[in-house]
């Protein structure tokens, strides 16, 4: 396994995993990669490294340039396993290089790994490998509380941890050798399940860059860009400041099936009124593919059958990662299909609460199967989230 080019003496090392599925409940179709980088100067720098199951990846990149024992210095953008779990075997493969990393990330690398020979860099510090200067900048929350990036001067390469990012395997390294459709999929994924609750902190990160030439932004997983830099970078200060399309996206579940004819009824009247609408049904659709929806919609429209005086497992799930993530700013919807009781909707706004969502409009609620009167209502309740979209 090779390592692959980047610039003159810096070179990509990482990991590929074309088969992992699920990150931490996020569903990865298209597998990830673990991106590592070394650079060759007079004090060799690895900057990263991967996910301990796939170090033979990383070393066989790294002997394809240099003996690993001639590494001086490794440095750790932020401790989650997904990198920092293989830095005490890169530590053991370069014969004991020292790790630089955040002030809070020293910290959080001892409680994850044991006792590091580690240095703290300051936010905004500057360090000479040789001909390359590595500057610092600490990100904190985007996505950890100890993430930083680091960037090389003379490059213009941004090291930017879990910013820009994508789980998406592939033999290709940059943004101009892949579908953009797809990539800018991925990205939009990654963002709606990973970085959108702290759009402050994004924000805060991206003023940070706006001084820096930026000619390849290497992110810790998928694709490196370096064609559409500004676009992935304005499309974060949108995300940031939950920014929403006029469009809205129905995400429910069905037991017997009388809240899937009140979905596809809502949505019909949503469409009746030329905003586009997309359905979602919780049990058919990943956790992650329902958050790219969510995050781009300006209203999201949640059903639920009631199960034992209760909101329906599936639609509570989904509810509660919806709520983890915070779409600030989006408007909710909530719809009910019941038996013996009703009361499920106020459970379902209950269960949102604290999501930074607002409930402009009055639950609706239909008694077993919806009939033509019930089927009306659906279709105007469509019709009026149509219109608060179309309002603005």
């Amino acid at each position: 396994m090779d390592a692959v080019k980047i610039a003159d003496d810096i070179y990509w090392v990482g990991a590929i995993d074309w088969n992992t599925r699920n990150f931490h409940g996020y569903d990865t179709p298209r597998g990830t990669s673990y991106n590592s980088f070394l650079i060759l100067d007079e004090h060799p720098t690895l900057i990263d490294a991967v996910k301990a199951p796939f170090f033979t990846q990383l070393a066989q990149r790294i002997r394809s340039v240099i003996d690993p024992r001639k590494i001086e210095y490794i440095i750790s953008n932020h401790s989650e396993p997904d990198h920092a779990s293989g830095i005490r075997m890169a530590q053991a493969l370069t014969g004991g290089a020292q790790v630089f990393c955040s002030k809070m990330g020293k910290e959080n690398l001892r409680m994850n790994y044991g006792d590091l020979d580690v240095k703290v860099v300051e936010d905004g510090s500057e360090m000479k490998i040789g001909k390359h200067t590595l500057k610092f900048l600490y990100t904190q929350m985007v996505h950890w509380p100890d993430s930083m990036m680091t960037y090389v001067h003379e490059d213009g390469i941004l090291f930017s941890m879990d910013a820009f990012g994508q789980h998406f395997a592939s033999s290709k390294r940059f943004d101009d050798e892949v579908d953009e459709g797809v990539l800018f999929e991925e990205a939009e994924i990654y963002y709606a399940n990973i970085i959108l609750p702290y759009g402050p902190q994004v924000i805060k990160a991206l003023e940070m860059l706006k001084g820096l030439d930026l000619k390849v932004l290497a992110t810790a997983h998928g694709i490196l860009w370096r064609k559409n830099i500004d676009k992935i970078v304005g499309k974060y200060m949108a995300y940031a400041n939950y920014s929403t399309e006029p469009r809205a996206v129905v995400v429910f579940d069905t037991m017997w099936g009388s809240t899937q004819i009140m979905a596809e009824l809502i949505a019909d009247g949503i469409a009746s009124e030329g905003v586009p609408v997309q359905i979602c049904r919780v049990s058919d659709t990943p956790r992650s593919t329902i958050m790219r929806e969510v995050m781009m919609s300006r209203v999201v429209i949640l059903g639920s059958p009631t199960l034992n005086n209760g909101i329906f497992p599936s639609v509570a799930d989904i509810g509660t990662y919806m709520k983890g993530l915070r779409p600030k700013g989006h408007y909710a919807a909530i719809f009910n299909s019941y038996g013996w009781g009703a009361g499920t909707t106020k459970q379902m706004r209950d269960l949102l609460n604290g999501s930074g969502m607002e409930f402009p409009f009055d639950d609706l609620q239909v008694q077993f199967v919806p009939d033509e009167a019930a089927r009306a209502k659906c279709k105007e309740f469509g019709k009026k989230i149509a219109q608060k979209i179309l309002s603005g």
